[in-house]
C-alpha cells in the first residue's frame, strides 16, 4: 500500500489539473457576470446600436445597377441614368457574377441596352430581383422619367423587363454580424486585460503559484470563463435580431453553430490583445487608452456600419488588414450566403494568421508577478 505524505501539498491526493481549470473558469464566469462593464460592452453596446437600425428599417437612395457586358455604355439612356444621382452602374462584372449577386441582392437590377436592327432606337432589357423590390421599384420609375423625358426622341427606346427570385438583404443583415464582432472584440480585449492586470496587481496569480495549480490553468480557466460569456451573449444577440428584425439565417439551427464557431475563434484571438495590454500596461488607467488604440479603429474600419467599399480607396487597404473585418465578413456570408465554415476558410486562415502574431508578441510581453 502506498502511503500519502499529507506535508507536500504536491502529493496531494485527489487533485486534477482538470478540475482546477474548470473551477477557476466557474469562478471567472461568475466574476465576469457581476461586472457591470462587460454586460454592457458584451450585450448593452451591440443590442442599443441593433435596436436602432432593426427599427429604423435601413436602406439608402442609391441604386446599384449592373451593366451587362457587351452593353452600350455610349448611349443617352445610359447617361441619363448616370445623371439622375442615385443611380450607380457597375461594369466591372460577368453576367455569371451579376446573377449571383442579383439573387443575394448585392445589386438591384441589371440592366442591358443596345442598337435595335435596322432602327434609331435602343432596346432596354432590365432584370430585376426580388431581393431588393423597393429599389427595383425605384428604378422603374426612374426608368419611365428617362425615356420620357422631353430631350429624347419617343422612339429612342423600348423596355423589356423581368424580375429574378433573391433572397431579401435587410439592413439586420449587415448590422448584426458587425456588432457581434464588435462584441467579441470588447470582450476579448478589454476584459482579459483587466483581469490579468488586477490579478497581478493584487497578487492574486502569486498566490496561485503556492498551490498546485499551473500557470495553464489560470489562462484556460479564464478563456473558458471568457468564450463561455462571449458565446452566450452571442447567441442572445442573433436570436433577439431573427426573431424581432428578421435577420437572416439561411440554415437556421446549422447556420447559428457555424457563427458560434467564428465567434469563438475571434474571442481567442482577440484575447491575445487583452494579454499584450495587460503585460504593457503599468496600472488599470492606462488600460482604457491602450486598448482603445486596438478596438477603435477596427471598430471603425471592419465594416462594423458601412461597407468597406464607401470607404476611401486609400482607406481600404487598411480595413482590409484589421482582424475585425475578416470576422465580420465571415459571419455575414455564413448567415446570409449560407456558406460553411469551409466556405470561408481565407477569412479563418487570415484570423489564425493574425492570432498565431498576436500570441506570438504576447508570449513576450506578458507578465506574471
Amino acid at each position: 500500500m502506498h502511503e500519502r505524505n499529507s506535508n507536500s501539498p504536491s502529493g496531494a491526493v485527489g487533485y486534477s489539473n482538470t478540475t482546477a481549470t474548470l473551477a477557476l473558469a466557474k469562478a471567472s464566469f461568475r466574476s465576469i457576470m457581476r461586472s457591470p462593464s462587460a454586460v454592457v460592452f458584451t450585450l448593452a453596446f451591440p443590442l442599443i446600436f441593433i435596436l436602432v437600425f432593426g427599427f429604423l428599417g435601413g436602406g439608402g437612395t442609391r441604386i446599384d445597377v449592373g451593366v451587362t457586358p457587351g452593353a452600350d455604355l455610349n448611349n443617352p439612356v445610359m447617361g441619363m441614368l448616370e445623371k439622375t444621382g442615385m443611380i450607380r452602374l457597375v461594369k466591372d462584372k460577368s453576367k455569371a457574377e451579376f446573377d449571383k449577386l442579383l439573387e443575394k441582392g448585392n445589386v438591384d437590377a441589371m440592366i442591358d441596352v443596345h442598337r435595335k436592327v435596322n432602327s434609331a432606337a435602343y432596346s432596354v432589357n432590365v432584370v430585376y430581383t426580388s431581393a431588393s423590390r423597393d429599389k427595383g421599384g425605384i428604378l422603374k420609375s426612374v426608368l419611365n422619367n428617362v425615356l420620357y423625358d422631353k430631350t429624347l426622341k419617343p422612339t429612342v427606346a423600348e423596355i423589356k423587363e423581368s424580375t429574378i427570385t433573391g433572397r431579401e438583404y435587410k439592413t439586420i443583415d449587415f448590422i448584426l454580424p458587425g456588432q457581434l464582432g464588435f462584441s467579441l472584440l470588447s470582450t476579448g480585449v478589454f476584459g482579459t486585460a483587466f483581469v490579468f492586470l488586477s490579478l497581478r496587481q493584487t497578487l492574486v496569480i502569486k498566490r496561485f503559484f503556492a498551490t498546485p495549480v499551473k500557470r495553464s490553468s489560470i489562462v484556460i480557466g479564464e478563456g473558458i470563463a471568457r468564450i463561455g460569456f462571449a458565446l452566450i451573449g452571442a447567441l442572445f444577440i442573433i436570436l433577439i435580431g431573427h426573431f424581432f428584425f428578421g435577420f437572416t439565417l439561411v440554415h437556421g439551427a446549422l447556420t447559428v453553430v457555424n457563427m458560434l464557431i467564428l465567434a469563438t475563434l475571434g474571442v481567442i484571438v482577440f484575447m491575445g490583445f487583452g494579454f499584450i495590454i495587460s503585460g504593457i500596461a503599468k496600472n488599470e488607467s492606462m488600460v482604457p487608452p491602450i486598448s482603445n488604440i486596438i478596438t477603435l479603429p477596427q471598430f471603425l474600419l471592419s465594416g462594423t456600419f458601412f461597407s468597406i467599399e464607401a470607404f476611401p480607396s486609400w482607406l481600404q487597404p487598411i480595413s482590409r488588414a484589421l482582424p475585425l473585418t475578416y470576422l465580420n465578413d465571415a459571419m455575414r456570408k455564413v448567415a446570409f450566403e449560407g456558406l460553411g465554415l469551409w466556405d470561408v476558410k481565407f477569412q479563418i486562415m487570415i484570423l489564425l494568421l493574425w492570432g498565431i502574431g498576436i500570441y506570438a508578441v504576447a508570449v513576450k510581453v506578458f507578465k506574471w508577478e
